[in-house]
C-alpha cells in the first residue's frame, strides 16, 4: 500500500495526550505541511497560530464548548482565513468557501504529516468565533475556522466503520 493512503487510512482523531513536548524539527515539518498545501489562486489566503501557552490552551478549550483535551494538547494550532486576501480577487465566494477549502487542505496536509511522525491531532470545528478571535487578538480581516490540539496520543482509538463505496459517491459516465 502506498504511504500516503497508508496514513489515509490509519490516521484517528486523538483526544488524549500524552505530557510531552513536541520537537522542534517535527513543529517545521507541521509547518512546511500546511504552507505547502494548495490554495485558490496561489493566493495562499490563510495564517496559522501556534499556541503553546496553557492559559490560552484553557481558554480555547472553554471557547470550543468545554473540550478540555484541547488543553492538553502540547500544541493548538488555530487555522485562520484571511478575508483581505481572498476577496479582491474571488468575493464572498472566496472569503464563504475557496478559503475555507484551503484552510482545510493545510489542516489536512499537517494532520496526515503528524501522524506520519507519531503524532495525533484531531479536527475541531465546533467553537465560538467571536471567542476564539478574542482570544488569540486576531485582526478583523482573519477569522478562525479550526482548532487543531496536536500531540503524542495516549490511547489510539479503532478505526470507526465507513460507509459503502456505493453509498457514498455516483459514477456518471
Amino acid at each position: 500500500m502506498d504511504e500516503v493512503l497508508k496514513a489515509v487510512k490509519e490516521r484517528r482523531s486523538i483526544r488524549t495526550f500524552l505530557k510531552k513536548d513536541i520537537p522542534e524539527d517535527l513543529i517545521k515539518k507541521l509547518i512546511e505541511a500546511l504552507i505547502w498545501a494548495p490554495s485558490a489562486g496561489n493566493l495562499q489566503a490563510r495564517k496559522f497560530y501556534f499556541v503553546k501557552n496553557r492559559e490560552v490552551k484553557i481558554k480555547l478549550a472553554y471557547a470550543a464548548l468545554s473540550q478540555m483535551f484541547i488543553a492538553e494538547a502540547p500544541i493548538v494550532i488555530v487555522g485562520c482565513i484571511d478575508k483581505e486576501k481572498i476577496y479582491p480577487r474571488y468575493g464572498e465566494r472566496g472569503i464563504n468557501l475557496y478559503a475555507i477549502q484551503d484552510v482545510a487542505c493545510s489542516i489536512t496536509n499537517a494532520m496526515l504529516v503528524a501522524h506520519e511522525n507519531g503524532l495525533g491531532t484531531v479536527w475541531v470545528g465546533a467553537f465560538r468565533e467571536e471567542e476564539v478571535s478574542k482570544i488569540l487578538n486576531l485582526p478583523r480581516h482573519l477569522r478562525p475556522v479550526v482548532i487543531l490540539p496536536v500531540g503524542y496520543p495516549a490511547y489510539i482509538p479503532s478505526a470507526p466503520p465507513r460507509v459503502s463505496v456505493r453509498e457514498a459517491l455516483e459514477f456518471i459516465e
